[in-house]
């Protein structure tokens, strides 16, 4: 599994501590916000349509999604949030996309490129690294949860582009447009996912080891610490094990 994957996947672990500290619920309302800009009707807004989904994955209240999608039509006063992507190298070169979501962009660009300075990383250009990566969805599901053969049908029948076999997990990949549809039909399979998301995916990736790991580790908690920011993504690739020792 890719180390992107292997991050997430213990983010996901550690979940409970990030929403102590009021940061996914933060992050999901701006996204809510920004992507009910284009309407406020999911049927016919796929971004927001998987924003909702995401928030009451997260068991956010229905007022709270409410509010949030009515500061983004603009029936109710809110933020106004700008969207910035920025690109960049972490320790070994690897690859490393940050996508922000402000109410300052002179702050948020300082402190991304302070984190990147100061964890062996830099800022590039614009298209210096999104080359690299294509938006897809992405299902983990534990290989003691599913069996290949069965996963595979219910995911090519519902309109998955593939399935791979990544450590411990089986990844199904999706366009990001039927990324919904394919992970809803795995869940009514009874089959619960590790991981499901909407995520940008590396067609190269670059190993890792010994104390660039630890670098790597503490470049990307730096930057996802940051309010501003809503996602980071790389092309890193590290032994499972090794990347949760450095991660405890």
């Amino acid at each position: 599994m890719s180390g992107h994957s292997k991050w997430a996947t213990i983010k996901h672990k550690k979940g409970a501590l990030d929403a102590k500290r009021g940061k996914i619920f933060t992050r999901l309302i701006k996204e809510l916000t920004i992507a009910a800009r284009a309407g406020g009707d999911p049927d016919g807004n796929p971004r927001l349509r998987t924003a909702i989904a995401a928030a009451k994955a997260e068991n956010m209240p229905a007022d709270n999604i409410k509010r949030a999608i009515q500061r983004g039509t603009g029936e109710i006063e809110g933020v106004n949030y700008e969207e910035i992507t920025f690109e960049g190298y972490g320790p070994g070169g690897v690859a490393v996309i940050v996508e922000v979501t402000t109410d300052n962009r002179n702050r948020a660009v300082s402190e991304v490129r302070h984190a990147f300075s100061k964890n062996g990383g830099n800022l590039g250009e614009s298209n210096s690294v999104s080359w690299m990566f294509s938006k897809k969805g992405l299902i983990a599901v534990p290989k003691a949860d599913a069996d290949e053969d069965k996963l595979m049908g219910i995911a090519l029948e519902a309109g998955a582009d593939d399935i791979r076999d990544e450590d411990e997990v089986w990844e199904v990949l999706t366009a990001p447009a039927a990324f919904e549809t394919v992970s809803e039909a795995i869940k009514s399979a009874g089959i619960k996912p590790s991981m499901a998301e909407v995520t940008m995916i590396a067609s190269t990736y670059t190993k890792l080891e010994g104390p660039a790991v630890g670098q790597m580790v503490r470049l990307l908690e730096a930057l996802e610490d940051q309010d501003d920011v809503q996602n980071v993504y790389s092309n890193f690739d590290v032994d499972a094990k090794q990347l949760e020792a450095v991660a405890d």
